[in-house]
């Protein structure tokens, strides 16, 4: 075993130096093919020419895309690739009994059932602009190792087989003519170990002509050659595509990798310096966070944030991608969390999972379209807003850390979230009181010599009566409501209200795991 593990890491980094040489991919170099080196892989030097993109502050709401071959068996979560070659998992017995033994059916055999047939990018795109997204992010590769591009890198992408189509160019196009930011994630780095079950019973998994299913390493190891594959593959995707935002998963903070991905970030940021635009990159731990966007998935801080951060979360609570039995949230739970992560400098990323045949399901494109119809009524709330001096009040304790908002928290109108934006204040109650509400922190400490001039419901022309008071700031209810869920009044002062107080913010990321 230990002399074909080596024929076959000579084999693969062989083929890993042609294809870079064949594509003018110099991956020892983090200038940009203009020349344009201002940005080195030194997280001071990162640091000291960073700024975070306008349009990632102000737009807070992203839409996720999770499809590819792994939509096709249906069953269980995306990771079904990986959990088919583990004989003690339940996706292994699904399979078996489903589409046979490994060694006639493995994931590569699903390849052709993927085709996408009703793949409609400009409809997506048109979804997405009415859900109010600001900023796509399809994946370009997962785990699988399937590119949905033109990967001259990887045969095994969606030009060459299965739909036949560069998926991301596609949508990119489609994405930008609605006049929202494009970007893609990628996770070639998992892709070094994601099959490596099959290696342990007889499967097409030891079929090592097939690179599909990676380097067939132990799960979390990396070594050099790698390292430098998964690099070329990520300077492809910069120059082709020239994504304004690109997502990483968890293990690109692997010591043997992280020198790499520090190279990856300076030829990205030097690429937007020619491009003139700004970028951003999202990563789940191990990075500085003011030279990249901390990310957390399937759950949300509790703390108001010093920097942008982001939660990566998905409409359904069972998968990232389609699966038959998908449980989804609601529009007014999502609402709610977008609400909280905002007021905490946060942006919402959020995953929808396609059909392999390329529709979106009537409940998850519902979702969206009620998240929107929230949107058009209360935005000036959300979008270009910043975070003021405290994210909120109130009784109810959200949930918070990783793959905890699965969840809906119950909220009274006592609990309030605020967002600024000039000298409007936002007050985003999250329940209806049809008696008014008490803003408790807005008491006169807080308001100090600022002067309200002039309170109002966002989406109701309704009168707002409204007295100051040492316990806080009391505030009426119209007699209808402008919406069905979570509330904004704006609250015009005559100056920025509370400068006077100390910011709760910190530069404190939650662990992952």
């Amino acid at each position: 075993m230990k002399t074909f593990s080596i024929i076959l890491l000579a084999s693969m980094l062989f083929t890993s130096c042609q294809s870079n040489a064949k594509n003018n991919i110099n991956i020892d170099s983090v200038a940009s093919p203009k020349g344009t080196a201002v940005f080195q892989p030194d997280w001071d030097n990162i640091a000291e020419h960073y700024q975070f993109p306008e349009w990632f502050c102000d737009g807070k709401f992203g839409i996720f895309i999770h499809w590819g071959v792994y939509a096709v068996p249906a069953f269980g979560n995306e990771w079904y690739p990986n959990g088919m070659y583990k004989k003690d998992h339940i996706f292994y017995k699904h399979h078996i009994e489903t589409y046979g033994e490994h060694t006639k059916f493995g994931y590569k055999d699903f390849i052709p059932m993927f085709k996408a047939e009703k793949f409609d990018a400009a409809e997506w795109a048109k979804l997405f602009k009415e859900s109010g997204a600001k900023y796509v992010i399809p994946v370009a590769e997962h785990h699988d190792g399937f590119s949905m591009y033109d990967n001259k890198l990887n045969e095994w992408n969606s030009v060459k087989m299965g739909p036949k189509k560069d998926i991301v160019k596609l949508l990119k196009q489609a994405i930008e003519r609605e006049g929202m930011v494009f970007g893609l994630s990628t996770h070639r780095a998992e892709n070094a170990w994601f099959f490596n079950g099959g290696m342990q019973f007889p499967s097409d998994v030891q079929d090592t002509t097939i690179t599909l299913y990676g380097r067939r390493f132990p799960q979390y190891v990396y070594d050099e050659s790698f390292a430098r594959e998964w690099l070329a593959h990520t300077y492809e995707l910069i120059n082709k595509y020239q994504p304004e935002l690109i997502w990483f998963d968890w293990t690109v903070n692997n010591p043997v990798l992280m020198p790499y991905f520090n190279k990856f970030l300076a030829y990205y940021y030097n690429n937007a310096l020619d491009w003139g635009k700004q970028v951003v990159v999202n990563t789940k731990q191990g990075y500085p966070t003011n030279i990249q966007v901390w990310d957390m998935e399937r759950g949300k801080s509790d703390k108001m944030m010093l920097f942008p951060w982001q939660t990566d979360t998905s409409i359904g609570k069972k998968s990232w991608c389609y699966v038959e039995g998908e449980e989804n949230k609601t529009a007014e739970q999502i609402v709610h969390d977008l609400i909280d992560i905002v007021s905490k400098n946060g942006n919402l990323l959020l995953n929808i999972g396609p059909r392999a045949d390329g529709s979106i399901t009537e409940e998850q494109r519902d979702v969206l379209l009620d998240i929107g119809k929230w949107l058009k009524v209360n935005g000036d709330a959300i979008y270009g807003t910043r975070c003021w001096k405290k994210f909120g009040e109130g009784d109810a304790e959200p949930t918070k850390g990783s793959f905890s908002d699965n969840t809906a928290t119950a909220y009274t109108a006592r609990d309030m979230r605020f967002t600024t934006k000039g000298n409007d204040l936002y007050v985003i109650v999250l329940n209806w009181d049809e008696t008014g509400v008490l803003v408790k922190s807005l008491d006169n400490n807080a308001i100090a010599d600022a002067e309200i001039q002039n309170v109002q419901l966002l989406g109701s022309n309704e009168k707002i009566d409204w007295l100051q008071t040492g316990e806080g700031l009391k505030l009426s209810s119209p007699k209808t409501k402008p919406c069905d869920f979570a509330y904004s009044y704006k609250i015009t002062f005559d100056k920025k209200a509370g400068e006077h107080l100390e910011s709760e913010a910190v530069n404190e990321v939650m662990k992952y795991r």
